[in-house]
């Protein structure tokens, strides 16, 4: 194999499970905790402005209809793939498993032949690393035809059978203040699941549009900030994380140990001059990258409450870009984390809106530890040009 030095995405797929819940439904399917509606739930709903979301999770049973190995899965297989591929690279930020990893699940269900298989680990950017990954195996001439996705399954975690055991525990606390920590039950009106797959290849499509990938930087603040978003630990008063294996089996319920957890005081001063200031401060040097050299803007928002303070800390590192260049599915697609680059793309990709020559800038932030990413795409057609 040689190294053409070029890399596509040429086709993209996206799988959502179920019937999209609306707001007044989500209760429904994800259950109430303790029986009681959280208190919450609309402050939150109000301020993030997703409107429509979608759950692995059958509405009259509680259970759940997929894996994120086989949301992943369904992804990839809509790319109807008529070759062999030499590469497959997940991304997710919660496996169904700690081992064995979560690419070698997705394989297993795919039943492809033997490739590659390379799994990245993370928050929201597990999805921009695992495209990365890809990007790089093909760039190099290690793979022709390389998969990479981002997948979620957040309603496994979030149902309110998985706080039981900590609502029983705390129960003469929760007389006084009915709600679970906030930083548990906020997340439960943010997060829902998905599932999205590109292909990447060294030539463009033969028909059609193509996205040239012409860069992907990712940069971590974690050497000055401490953790924010997390499970499978718990924060401890001096900032530092205790891991789930420094605690005995049995407080790992008691204390929802494996909830994702969030420090919200932490993220609302920190989440936007980390993850988009500084990585748009690097690439203003080094790419000598404009905003005239943007004709499409894909946030990853978590919630549109930080719609604003994006805009206002773009333009105060000297990178305004304009709201009518925004583009954005979170309110019918709902905060998909790692697959949320992929549903975005995806859905901007086939709407016919592209032109040839266009250029996309995506952010890619999380708040594991503050970690910031940027791509820029190039539009591209059959011929290249």
């Amino acid at each position: 194999m040689h190294s053409s030095g070029k890399a596509y995405i040429t086709r993209s797929a996206v799988f959502l499970p179920n019937a999209p819940v609306e707001n007044d439904k989500i209760e429904n399917v994800l259950g109430m905790i303790a029986g009681k509606p959280s208190r919450a739930r609309r402050i939150v709903l109000r301020n993030n402005g997703i409107r429509q979301r979608y759950y692995a999770i059958d509405p009259n049973t509680g259970k759940n209809t997929h894996t994120n190995a086989q949301l992943t899965a369904e992804a990839v297989r809509g790319l109807n793939l008529a070759g062999d591929i030499d590469c497959l690279v997940t991304g997710t930020t919660m496996p169904d498993q700690l081992m064995p990893n979560h690419g070698v699940m997705v394989h297993g269900e795919l039943g492809i032949p033997a490739c590659e298989v390379v799994s990245t680990a993370g928050v929201c950017v597990a999805g921009i690393t695992a495209l990365k990954y890809a990007y790089l195996a093909v760039l190099s001439g290690q793979a022709k035809n390389a998969v990479a996705t981002g997948s979620e399954q957040a309603s496994a975690v979030l149902h309110a059978r998985n706080f039981e055991a900590e609502s029983e525990h705390r129960i003469s606390e929760l007389e006084n203040n009915p709600e679970i920590a906030f930083e548990k039950d906020f997340l439960r009106w943010m997060l829902s699941d998905g599932a999205g797959a590109f292909l990447v290849q060294a030539q463009p499509a033969t028909k059609g549009l193509s996205l040239r990938i012409d860069w992907i930087e990712i940069l971590s603040q974690a050497h000055h900030m401490e953790v924010c978003m997390y499970a499978g630990g718990e924060k401890q008063d001096d900032g530092s994380l205790k891991g789930w294996k420094d605690f005995p089996a049995n407080e790992w319920a008691k204390r929802s140990i494996f909830a994702v957890k969030q420090d919200v005081r932490l993220l609302n001063e920190s989440v936007v001059y980390q993850t988009i200031g500084k990585p748009l401060e690097k690439v203003m040097l080094t790419r000598g990258l404009t905003p005239a050299d943007v004709d499409w803007f894909l946030p990853h928002m978590s919630s549109e409450y930080f719609r604003m303070p994006i805009a206002n800390c773009m333009a105060g590192v000297g990178f305004p870009v304009p709201q009518e260049k925004w583009f954005t599915n979170l309110h019918t697609k709902g905060n998909t984390g790692s697959a949320a680059i992929y549903i975005m793309l995806d859905e901007l990709y086939k709407s016919s809106k592209l032109k040839a020559g266009e250029r996309l800038l995506c952010f890619i932030p999380e708040s594991g530890r503050f970690t910031g990413s940027l791509m820029y795409l190039t539009v591209v057609d059959h011929a290249g040009k």
